[in-house]
């Protein structure tokens, strides 16, 4: 889909490489500029996932002659993304301002945590800090727990990445009609809170409250994951009138009175107990078999490695071994068909043949 479209990263790590990586599995050209020598994370393996599908070429921005380079790529570019703390790229003299002087129709991409301007611009943070601050990890735990997600999920990835690749497509097709380029200043606390807009609907509607475990996902028992005998844990969100009496049914509790009031908080302490006892009684694959093809909404927690291997994902071709390298398919789809990742390169591996195209080879 995206097909001759041409994108420089500068490297950097986590949700920028990801929003890069998503480019580049959408058929872009992605040319990563990497520091010369090792991987900015220590530690980190030469071939990065992220990396997959993108080009590689190693240079110094404080070097003149490496400069004269990037400056090249830039001027050819439809798009870059940076990933520094608000003021390095000006520092460098690799600006906004700088780079659209040189091709003024560069969409030129921002990723922070804390965005551009703001008192916490400059300070240091992670996906943690961001989501916490932009309310989105308020609600998620169970009552009288502290608040758990997904790590980075939500922030790094959700708030970040996924915003700034949107951030991208939209200056991409500004740029087109117009010829100008803009800056997206995508800040992983404005998507995190933008990402709220459904619970803050459901929130007017009297649906959630401010108090923990009282909302209609952070504290029923039709709305959590409960651990089964075998130390596995299913999920369980019944939301629907139909799909909580499936549920019921599944269980032969559809006569059980302290099942009676679906969305009444003064049941859902007992409900809890008595279903929490009812799952440690059998293993997990019990479970998933028990309620396998119903609409009960339950399903089992996997690892990584174990939903590669479940059946739906394997009919999907969701993930893929790539040398022994487990790793998501591309996605979302395009006429249904799932494409395989492009391979990751090394480091400083495409340098001849990116300077060959620049004609300074």
């Amino acid at each position: 889909m995206l097909e001759g479209i041409r994108i420089v990263e500068i490297e950097g790590l986590g949700p920028g490489p990801f929003a890069a990586m998503m480019l580049a599995d959408l058929g872009a050209e992605v040319i990563c500029v990497q520091r010369p020598g090792a991987a900015p994370l220590p530690g980190a393996p030469e071939t990065s996932l992220l990396d997959r599908g993108k080009k590689t070429i190693a240079l110094d921005l404080k070097s003149e002659a490496d400069r004269v380079i990037l400056q090249a790529l830039i001027r050819r570019a439809d798009a870059l993304i940076e990933g520094f703390r608000p003021g390095v790229m000006e520092r460098l003299g690799l600006g906004p301002a700088e780079c659209h002087g040189w091709n003024p129709r560069l969409v030129y991409g921002r990723m922070t945590g804390w965005g551009q301007d703001g008192p916490r611009a400059l300070e240091a943070g992670h996906d943690l800090n961001y989501i916490a601050l932009s309310g989105a990890l308020w609600y998620a735990s169970l009552p009288g727990q502290p608040p758990v997600t997904p790590p980075t999920l939500v922030g790094d990835i959700g708030g970040g990445a996924l915003y700034l690749v949107s951030g991208i497509l939209a200056g991409l097709l500004h740029a087109g009609r117009s010829g100008m380029g803009t800056v997206v200043d995508a800040a992983i606390v404005d998507g995190s809170a933008h990402m709220m807009s459904l619970i803050m609907l459901m929130q007017a509607g009297g649906r959630f409250q401010a108090q923990r475990g009282a909302s209609m996902l952070d504290g029923p028992h039709w709305s959590r994951s409960y651990v089964c005998a075998d130390g596995g844990f299913v999920s369980v969100q019944c939301l629907e009138p139909q799909f909580y009496a499936q549920f019921l049914s599944l269980l032969s509790l559809s006569d059980d009175p302290a099942f009676a009031r679906q969305n009444d908080p003064a049941s859902w302490p007992a409900a809890t107990g008595q279903l929490a006892a009812l799952f440690a009684s059998q293993p997990r694959d019990h479970w998933t078999a028990l309620f396998a093809g119903s609409d009960a909404c339950v399903a089992p927690v996997l690892t990584p490695a174990e939903a590669a291997a479940d059946p739906h994902l394997v009919a999907r071709g969701t993930w893929t071994d790539t040398g022994g390298a487990l790793q998501p398919r591309p996605a979302p789809r395009f006429d249904g068909i799932a494409r395989d990742p492009g391979p990751a390169p090394a480091r400083d591996q495409h340098r001849t043949e990116i300077l060959k195209t620049l004609g300074m080879a």
